[in-house]
């Protein structure tokens, strides 16, 4: 009888397990839902006192606790996904530091910060950014940067991430092997976005002049679940990259994450020009031109999310 009622409890166990099981995200955005993101992480770090020169990953170890209220700020404002605090989290950013033996631990905590403030319901993009190396140059080889790539990847998996986005890429070969380190080595989704500027032709090209439809047919092809565009634009420039990249694919899912506009000089600070209610206010048409995950990068804040969140969950 022992035996049997034990086998009642794993089973018990095992089914409320599957019941609790989390859709992915393309299981989501095929049901016809869009996502919230969050918002920019650099300048919430600054406001509450990292300084320049210092290493913002470092305060998954040194200041967690500050780490969280900002993802939980995100949350709380209506983001469905929450990035982790890890965007210079490769070995070859993290040796500027000296900290290029942390790397697995640094990772780790920061997914596992993004982790509690998402709780089991909400979504956990683990942010990868570029090395700062460039295979042109000879600067590093492929096998070098793969295992970079794969090293904080794994890391952040381990954290419990669900997604891992790699992010503000500018080179067409990096984020290709970005994409298939992150694919070949962990269970996660595999987002990946570059950074589009406009040009004066009226194209959008990437610093290494990469399009979007470059991008899209590169990135699907090693393995990428979502593909899109982060930084350099306002909103409204997002639209025309949006929908060069469903011309491209009708089916693959797209995140953007927008500027709070276009950067301006005010004396001796930058500023960003749009207000949650501006930005929000394109986030329809960003939707309709095929957008299915919706944040912001530099210049937004949780006021920025909770406005689109407003918008676009109606």
């Amino acid at each position: 009888m022992a035996n049997i009622s034990q086998f009642q409890k794993n089973a018990n166990t095992q089914s409320i397990e599957f019941f609790y099981m989390k859709l992915t995200l393309k299981q989501l955005i095929a049901e016809g839902k869009t996502l919230i993101s969050d918002g920019a992480w650099g300048t919430f770090l600054q406001a509450k006192g990292l300084k320049p020169g210092e290493c913002p990953e470092l305060w998954n170890i040194d200041q967690p606790d500050a780490v969280l209220d900002i993802a939980r700020n995100y949350i709380d404002a209506g983001a469905d996904t929450i990035e982790t605090n890890s965007f210079g989290g490769n070995r070859f950013k993290l040796e500027g530091f000296g900290l290029g033996k942390r790397v697995y631990e640094i990772n780790r905590r920061a997914a596992e910060i993004s982790r509690k403030a998402a709780g089991a319901d909400k979504y956990v993009l683990g942010s990868i950014g570029p090395t700062g190396k460039m295979l042109i140059m000879g600067d590093v080889t492929e096998e070098e940067l793969y295992d970079a790539f794969k090293e904080q990847a794994v890391a952040l998996a381990d954290g419990g991430a669900d997604a891992i986005v790699i992010e503000t890429m500018t080179a067409l070969d990096e984020a290709e092997i970005a994409v298939k380190a992150c694919r070949e080595n962990t269970s996660c989704e595999v987002i990946c976005t570059m950074t589009f500027d406009h040009l004066a032709n009226g194209e959008y090209r990437t610093m290494m002049g990469v399009s979007p439809t470059e991008m899209t047919e590169t990135l699907v092809a090693a393995g990428a679940d979502i593909v899109g565009a982060n930084c350099s634009n306002g909103i409204e420039g997002m639209i025309e990259i949006t929908e060069e990249i469903r011309a491209t694919n009708k089916d693959i899912p797209v995140l953007i994450h927008a500027n709070a506009g276009l950067p301006q000089l005010q004396g001796t600070c930058t500023v960003f020009p749009e207000s949650p209610e501006m930005m929000a206010g394109f986030a329809p048409r960003l939707a309709k031109a095929g957008a299915n995950i919706i944040g912001g990068c530099c210049g937004t804040t949780p006021e920025h999310i909770h406005k689109l969140a407003e918008v676009l969950k109606k």
